[in-house]
């Protein structure tokens, strides 16, 4: 099982909506028991609050559900427990590299670095924009997920290379 851990800033908006992609992704395409999924905020404060309602909204119009999602921050065990940790923007993958313990470093990633056929490396922040940021997002998002999960599905298979 490859664990992944999507993180953003508040854990409202963007690491709540790729958690939500991923497993509806890998359910699709009958990945889901290889695959744990969860997401985390950098700062998230306050602790436990719900989803942005422009996430939870843009995530229904396109099929996918958001489940019982709260924010939490991330904490010390989140390094040791998942394989993957996929910062949305490069000052939360800064803050990530401040806040892991050294052994841990290799599973600090982009999440778009693994996306195929598109330039962006950082999945922006649409918290204080309107309606067209939450759907960027989502496109982002679809295809970073779709992304890794055929980099994880490659690795599985091709385990030395």
């Amino acid at each position: 099982m490859t664990k992944l851990l999507m993180v953003c800033m508040g854990n409202t908006c963007r690491s709540p909506m790729a958690r939500a992609i991923a497993c509806k992704l890998a359910a699709a395409a009958a990945l889901a028991p290889a695959f744990e999924v969860d997401s985390a905020g950098t700062h998230a404060d306050p602790l436990g609050e719900r989803p942005d309602p422009r996430a939870v909204l843009t995530l229904a119009r396109h099929g996918y559900d958001m489940g019982r999602a709260r924010s939490r921050r991330i904490v010390e065990q989140d390094f040791q427990a998942f394989d993957l940790i996929l910062a949305m923007d490069h000052p939360n993958l800064a803050e990530l590299r401040r806040l892991c313990p050294a052994q841990y470093a290799y599973k600090l990633h982009l999440f778009l670095e693994f996306a195929q056929d598109i330039e962006e490396l950082e999945v922006p922040d649409p918290y204080y924009g309107n309606q067209e940021g939450f759907e960027q997002v989502l496109v982002l998002c679809e295809a970073g997920i779709s992304s890794l999960i055929q980099h994880l599905l490659w690795q599985h298979e091709h385990p030395f290379s």
